[in-house]
């Protein structure tokens, strides 16, 4: 299963000064701009400033959820964040860092484009800075934080997209050895000041009106086996690949609520039946898809963006009606429509989607 927990607050924080004016930006804020600058900038092709990524999420609210819902040890936390402009110029290689921040800051109320600028708030100089009340700065410059706990991804010719697992970090704001002050985003080392490469980034902040919103991504194998009792009196599907199947939906609601923890269920069998001539009711008997072939997502109809991609915390579960899935809602954006598909991976190496408009639209 999938559950989504979004930021809190986010801002990017900029090092440098506008090299024509010489305007400072180290006390500039950008708490509610619609974008997350990652970059090193340039100017007349030499390197001349980084910026940085601050972002919280509530752990307590993480935290309460993984103990109510005993989830097990094996459960991962990813951080997400979506990349909103193209990067034809953007380095094939490269890697990001996500440290823990070991500071409290204010989000602020500034935006990118603000002229003159906005310093209310989270900055490189100052983690805060309110109007008419002393700026609280930095101890370190740029966003204390704690090295020796950062987690990383590295990229290599792929989508910028982030998708970082940081469940070693998360799990020490949990146990307490670490206070939830969020964390900071870098490029990895000398990367963040290196003059042989360049990277610009652009993330969706949580002010974008878009399902692209900074989230963590909890993701644990909840699957029941298709094995043993679990199954009752269905028979296992053939997926030997020479026989077409029929998937169908089960009591499939055309519109769900955002708190609902909903079991999908889906029905399996051949295609088509042979003919026979009797003298009694015939019945077809349903059948189970087999341990692990089958898996599932969820696609956001309006972008093709996969909210619940396949993978292996996505296996199909089985009881003695049907094989099924559960999904919580919550953190699905409302007024929107979904579409679940069925993955079949058959005996023969073949990989079958079912997209059958298996559809339902979210309300609040």
């Amino acid at each position: 299963m999938h559950r989504y927990f979004f930021t809190t607050k986010d801002a990017f924080i900029n090092s440098g000064s506008n090299e024509t004016t010489g305007e400072d930006f180290k006390d500039k804020n950008t708490g509610q701009d619609e974008v997350l600058e990652l970059k090193k900038v340039f100017f007349d092709r030499t390197f001349s400033y980084p910026t940085r990524i601050l972002l919280q999420f509530d752990a307590d609210e993480i935290e309460n959820y993984i103990s109510s819902s005993v989830l097990p040890s094996t459960y991962k936390l990813n951080l997400r964040l979506y990349e909103s402009e193209g990067t034809s110029g953007l380095s094939e290689e490269y890697k990001i860092a996500a440290y823990p921040l070991s500071q409290e800051w204010d989000e602020g109320i500034g935006k990118e484009g603000d002229r003159p600028k906005t310093t209310d708030g989270a900055s490189w100089k100052y983690r805060k800075n309110r109007d008419g009340a002393s700026e609280l700065a930095w101890t370190t410059a740029g966003g204390t934080h704690i090295v020796g706990d950062e987690v990383s991804q590295s990229f290599s010719a792929e989508s910028p997209d982030i998708n970082m697992d940081i469940t070693s970090l998360a799990n020490k704001w949990f146990g307490g050895t670490n206070t939830n002050y969020g964390m900071l985003l870098r490029f990895s080392g000398s990367r963040e000041t290196s003059t042989g490469s360049f990277e610009d980034l652009k993330f969706f902040s949580r002010q974008t009106n878009t399902i692209y919103s900074p989230k963590i991504e909890l993701k644990w194998d909840d699957h029941l086996p298709a094995t043993g009792s679990n199954t009752g009196s269905l028979t296992a599907l053939d997926v030997g690949g020479t026989t077409e199947n029929y998937l169908y939906p089960i009591h499939l609601r055309e519109a769900y609520k955002e708190n609902e923890t909903v079991k999908f269920r889906f029905g399996a069998r051949k295609r088509y039946i042979q003919k026979s001539f009797t003298t009694s009711v015939q019945s077809v008997s349903g059948s189970f898809i087999p341990h692990g072939s089958g898996s599932y997502s969820i696609i956001d109809m309006a972008t093709n963006e996969s909210v619940v991609p396949f993978s292996a915390y996505t296996t199909m579960s089985c009881d003695t009606t049907s094989n099924y899935f559960k999904q919580d809602l919550n953190a699905f954006e409302p007024n929107r429509a979904y579409k679940i598909l069925i993955k079949v991976n058959h005996n023969d190496g073949q990989e079958l989607i079912y997209d059958n408009d298996f559809e339902f639209i979210l309300r609040t």
